[in-house]
C-alpha cells in the first residue's frame, strides 16, 4: 500500500504541508464546524491515525444498522480501483456532497486523500450544485440528488449514482445531460462499489461490469457472490439475484429476500418497480401480504396522504403480467427514510399493517 495522503491533496482550495498540518486542520473541524464537516474532520483523523482499520456503519435500509471493520489497505485498495477506472488522477476537481459518516461520503474523502485531488466540499443537500459557481471533474451522489440537480449537471462532467436502484424516468431524463453518468453496485461489506454500468452515452447498458480485480459467481439459489481478494479477504455473498452474463459481468434482477412466491410464480418486486416508475412519479415500491389461495400476493405500497383506489391504476397495470399485478393499494403519508435516502421498506410495513 502506497501513502494514505497524497501531497498534492487540497480541501477548498487548502493545501497541506504535511499529515500533521491536515490533522491540525481536521481538529478545528472536529471542534468548530458544521454536523458534515465534523465528520469530515473525524474520518480524516481515523485514516491518518496508527491503526491498520477505519469503522464504517451501514445504512439499516435492509435491516439494523451495525458497524463493521475494514482493513485500510483494502479501503486503500478499493479507491484505487475507482481512481484507475476512472482515470482520476492528480489534481482531479471534485465534489463531495455526501454524508461522511456513510461508507460513499469516507470513500470520496480516501479517494481524494490517496490520489491527490482538488477535493470541495458541500452539505448532503437534495442539489449541491444549486449555488457552486464551479465546474467539477467528479462527484458522487444518491438517485434523490441526481434527480433535483439535473438543471446543473452540466457542471460536472462523470457522475457516479450509489445508494439505491435509479429510476426508470431518471435514467430517461440522464439521456439528455453532457455529462457522463454511471449507475454503481456495491455495500458497505465491499468498500463502496466493485461494478458500474454507464447510464447515457454510447456505451450504455443495463449490464454491470467489474472494477479492476474483480470477478463474480453465482451461488446454488442465484445470487450473486464477488470474489474481490484486494478488497476483502473472503468472498463477499449477497443476497442479490443476477442473471451472470460473464465472470465479470451481471444484470441486477432483485434481492432473494424480497422475492414474492404467488401462486407458485416467483416475482421479484425490483423488476416489477422498475416497470411501474414509468408511469409513478411518487415514492412506491412492490411487498406483499398472505393469500388464501395464492399464498402471497402482491400488493403496492405508496407514498400518498390519501387513499389510493385500485381501479385508478388499471391503465398502468396494463404493463404487467397477471402475477406482477398488485391485487391491493396501500398508502402512507410519509415513508420512513434512512440517512442516506433508501426506503426502510420493514419499518414502512409495520406502520402500514400495525394500523
Amino acid at each position: 500500500m502506497e501513502s494514505l495522503l497524497h501531497p498534492e491533496f487540497k480541501i477548498n482550495n487548502k493545501a497541506f504541508s504535511s499529515p500533521e498540518d491536515l490533522k491540525e486542520f481536521a481538529n478545528v473541524l472536529v471542534k468548530n464546524a458544521k454536523d458534515d464537516e465534523v465528520a469530515i474532520g473525524t474520518f480524516i483523523l481515523e485514516w491518518l491515525n496508527d491503526t491498520d482499520f477505519i469503522i464504517v456503519k451501514t445504512s439499516g435500509s435492509t435491516g439494523t444498522p451495525k458497524e463493521i471493520e475494514l482493513q485500510k489497505k483494502n479501503v486503500y485498495n478499493s479507491a484505487f480501483a475507482t481512481v484507475t477506472y476512472f482515470n482520476l488522477w492528480e489534481g482531479t476537481k471534485a465534489l463531495l456532497c455526501l454524508p461522511s459518516e456513510y461508507i460513499a461520503g469516507k470513500m470520496m474523502l480516501v479517494r481524494a486523500l490517496i490520489a491527490g485531488w482538488d477535493l470541495h466540499t458541500s452539505a448532503p443537500e437534495k442539489n449541491p450544485l444549486e449555488n457552486s459557481s464551479e465546474n467539477y471533474d467528479f462527484t458522487a451522489m444518491v438517485p434523490y440528488q441526481v434527480f433535483h440537480s439535473l438543471s446543473d449537471l452540466h457542471k460536472v462532467k462523470k457522475l457516479i449514482i450509489g445508494g439505491g436502484v435509479v429510476p426508470w424516468k431518471l435514467e430517461e431524463q440522464l439521456q439528455k445531460v453532457s455529462t457522463m453518468v454511471f449507475a454503481t453496485y456495491g455495500m458497505t461489506e465491499t468498500i463502496s462499489h466493485i461494478a458500474v454500468r454507464p447510464i447515457n452515452g454510447k456505451e450504455k447498458s443495463v449490464i454491470f461490469s467489474a472494477l479492476p480485480k474483480v470477478d463474480f459467481l453465482l451461488t446454488k439459489n442465484g445470487c450473486l457472490q464477488i470474489n474481490a481478494s484486494e478488497i476483502s479477504e473472503e468472498a463477499v455473498i449477497t443476497n442479490d439475484v443476477v442473471e451472470l452474463i460473464s465472470p465479470t459481468s451481471f444484470k441486477f434482477l432483485g434481492r432473494i429476500d424480497n422475492v414474492i412466491n404467488t401462486g407458485g410464480v416467483k416475482v421479484h418486486p425490483e423488476a416489477v418497480e422498475e416497470k411501474l416508475s414509468r408511469h409513478i412519479s411518487q415514492p412506491f415500491f412492490i411487498a406483499s401480504e398472505e393469500d388464501t389461495a395464492l399464498g402471497e400476493r402482491v400488493v403496492l405500497i405508496i407514498e400518498s396522504e390519501e387513499q389510493v383506489a385500485l381501479a385508478g391504476f388499471s391503465e398502468v397495470f396494463k404493463t404487467l403480467s397477471a402475477y406482477e399485478k398488485p391485487k391491493k393499494i396501500y398508502s402512507l403519508p410519509q415513508f420512513v427514510y434512512t440517512e442516506t435516502g433508501k426506503v426502510k421498506r420493514a419499518e414502512v410495513l409495520k406502520r402500514i399493517f400495525d394500523t
